[in-house]
């Protein structure tokens, strides 16, 4: 039986309207779902809101609505950011649900219970934005490392024996080289519990919402105790426990760098204390850079993903972010590099690799896929090559290395494209049209492969090949690449283009030579 997987993206935060950020793990989540679907495992995709806190108390006030009200409507616009993604998640959570109150409260308890959590006083820096404590040490000119302004907070709180789990973390961190990635990432994780962990305030009392306190309504659940208890809640916490086989001892949560510490070391800590398993595994992507500075709305330079897909296309959006940003570090966009990425690698690579060899077929080989005499080395060697290339992949979905997989399908695409014009299968035309049938076989059938292991990558461009290709619906996983080959005679209908090449229209260069070149010899203009 497969292996179970759980993959989750961070809850995002919902003072304000989705951006390219939030896009972006959310693309990279789904494009690890469906690759794991097609290695056929069980496979659990969440993502969701987190909606309380004093940050979207005060952004609920600025605009003049209850919290409640708030957060219906700003949760509703990552409900359809989601939809216009097609993202394939299981489960889109909210902590205002009741389920998830009811697991946060039974966290607490649990930590109550096992004296991981006593009351006290708490009087130190917090940044807002952040929804994050700082020590004095850790501030850069008088704010948080993240450039967040902190006010000093002084009232009476409950705190989580953190420091406690200083050895701990360290001991399961040497034990577990694997929980979190990229390796920088892991080494900054450790460097900060090596330097000394404090007991970490998890209540407030001076606003309300929040998660009520078990016991003391004065308090309100410190945000990120709150929402952090989401994965478990998705998993039906605490009616099912979370054991280390299953959907837990298969997880992967990916996170924002911003974000790391809460998930590596104050998660973990949590679970541990509460006596459950860690989950398997943390891997932080770094930031999306516009012209050198993270993108975001306080410095200006934020990118709308819905207008980007509207102006683009999806698959060109999906493969753009997920082909030319290296996961894990931080990534610049321009729309330049945008265009250059989808003509080449889309429209003129894998697009024209379609188009050309089906439109050969419809003029010249009876609109059908052709018959085989035999197969030469070079057949065979092109019509195997997708057993190395779905192993690289598949190391590249361990290690979340997505560009990388992405980068792997394609050096395929560059074979078949290399394959046509070694077999020249327009001069085949005139002097053997039995071998021009089998290049032509064999090209369609690579097609099918490559369609077939781009489902992950391109999820409609992947769609229109293999339906094409008529390929059914239940030969589509990563097993029948093997087991379900294209068959002799079945007709194909005349091809339109997959990925044509985008024409900016206010380019009158651009648009005189942006088209598609179907001649069987030669690739797309570039």
């Amino acid at each position: 039986m497969a292996r179970p997987f759980y993959v989750t993206t961070p809850i995002y935060y919902v003072n304000d309207s989705p951006h390219i950020g939030h896009a972006y793990t959310s693309l990279a989540a789904d494009m690890m779902a469906r690759f794991a679907r097609l290695q056929g495992r069980d496979v659990k995709f969440l993502t969701g809101t987190d909606e309380h806190g004093q940050k979207v108390e005060k952004s609920a006030e600025n605009a003049g609505k209850t919290p409640q009200d708030f957060v219906d409507e700003v949760s509703q616009r990552f409900r359809v950011m989601s939809e216009r993604l097609q993202l394939t998640h299981d489960d889109f959570i909210r902590t205002t649900e009741p389920r998830h109150i009811k697991a946060a409260q039974a966290l607490w308890t649990t930590l109550i219970e096992r004296d991981e959590i006593y009351k006290g006083t708490y009087a130190g820096w917090y940044a807002i934005r952040d929804e994050a404590f700082y020590q004095e040490a850790e501030l850069i000119d008088g704010k948080a490392p993240t450039g967040a302004p902190v006010e000093w907070v002084e009232e009476e709180s409950y705190f989580f024996r953190l420091s406690k789990w200083e050895k701990p973390l360290l001991a399961y961190f040497e034990a577990h080289p694997d929980f979190m990635g990229p390796t920088s990432r892991r080494n900054e994780v450790t460097s900060f519990v090596t330097g000394g962990l404090r007991d970490l305030s998890v209540s407030r009392s001076t606003f309300k919402w929040g998660v009520p306190v078990p016991g003391d309504a004065g308090h309100v659940m410190y945000v990120w105790l709150d929402a952090l208890t989401n994965y478990l809640t998705a998993l039906d916490y605490p009616a099912k426990m979370p054991t280390s086989d299953g959907y837990w001892g298969n997880s992967l949560h990916l996170v924002g760098k911003d974000i790391l510490r809460f998930h590596c070391v104050y998660w973990p800590a949590f679970l541990m204390a509460a006596g459950l398993p860690v989950p398997k595994r943390v891997y932080a992507h770094g930031w999306l850079t516009n012209a050198g500075a993270k993108i975001s709305k306080s410095v200006g330079n934020a990118i709308d993903p819905m207008a980007l897909i509207d102006t683009f296309g999806l698959d060109q959006f999906r493969y753009f972010f997920l082909r030319e940003v290296p996961f894990g570090k931080d990534g610049e966009y321009s729309e330049t590099a945008f265009i250059q990425r989808i003509n080449s690698d889309l429209a003129n690579d894998l697009g024209n690799l379609v188009q050309r060899v089906l439109a050969f077929i419809q003029k010249h080989a009876g609109a059908e896929i052709p018959p085989v005499q035999e197969f030469t080395a070079d057949d065979a060697e092109i019509l195997g090559a997708w057993k190395g290339v779905l192993a690289q992949m598949t190391d590249a979905f361990e290690t979340q290395a997505l560009h990388r997989l992405c980068e792997h399908l394609w050096t395929l695409v560059g074979d078949a494209n290399r394959y046509i014009d070694l077999q020249q299968p327009w001069s085949l035309r005139k002097t053997d049209t039995a071998r021009m049938g089998t290049v032509l076989y064999t090209l369609t059938e690579v097609i099918r492969h490559i369609g077939i292991l781009a489902q992950p990558i391109v999820p409609l461009g992947a769609a229109k090949i293999l339906e094409t290709l008529g390929v059914p619906l239940d030969a589509r996983q990563f097993t029948h690449l093997e087991t379900h080959p294209l068959q002799s005679g079945v007709p194909l209908p005349v091809p339109t283009p997959i990925f044509p090449r985008f024409q900016k229209q206010e380019t009158s260069e651009l648009s005189s030579k942006d088209t598609i070149d179907t001649h069987p010899g030669g690739k797309a203009s570039s």
